[in-house]
């Protein structure tokens, strides 16, 4: 059992007072052995929080699940991927499968997640067109104005106004 943040930091002061592990541990009301592995994890720089990850028996497994999970983009269910890992010598239990799959597809999903982003226009890519009618050129009314990505406005378009205003769509960046 893990010693909370508090007992730990007791054992320590209580280490520190006596210096040994023995009396330490008669202070604190834990074992020696306790005493000795905490201090020893003190000592060579290690935060005594830290849990070790044990070795699970799915972990020879992983790559195998990644490739599953990957293949069916995040679909595969765990009893299949069970039935497949176990044809392949697996040993371990459904449920070790079943926290794996959610492991491998919680990941999968992570790096594959949509980005929300706000929109940043480039020039060349997109173009701008009203559908008012412009101002009047020579006496003639103007049907519609372009205007690039870049911010360039090319100015009034002539139509002969009678048709309605006609659709000019073009790229002038050379994209």
């Amino acid at each position: 059992m893990t010693k909370s943040g508090r007992e730990i930091v007791e054992i320590f002061e209580a280490y520190d007072l006596t210096g040994t592990a023995w009396s330490a541990a008669q202070l604190t009301g834990c074992d020696a052995k306790t005493v000795a592995r905490y201090v020893a994890v003190r000592d060579a720089g290690g935060d005594p929080l830290d849990r070790a990850a044990r070795p699970r028996l799915i972990d020879g497994f992983m790559p195998k699940i990644e490739e599953l999970v990957d293949r069916s983009k995040g679909k595969i269910r765990a009893d299949v991927t069970h039935r497949k890992i176990t044809a392949m010598g697996y040993r371990g239990s459904e449920r070790s499968t079943r926290r794996a799959v959610a492991e491998v597809k919680l990941a999968w999903q992570a790096g594959r997640r949509r980005r929300y982003r706000p929109w940043v226009p480039e020039p060349g890519m997109w173009l701008q067109w009203d559908w008012g009618e412009g101002p009047r050129v020579g006496g003639r009314r103007t049907a519609h104005r372009d205007r690039g990505s870049c911010g360039r406005d090319p100015g009034p378009a002539p139509g002969d106004g009678r048709a309605g205003p006609p659709l000019r769509v073009h790229c002038r960046d050379g994209a």
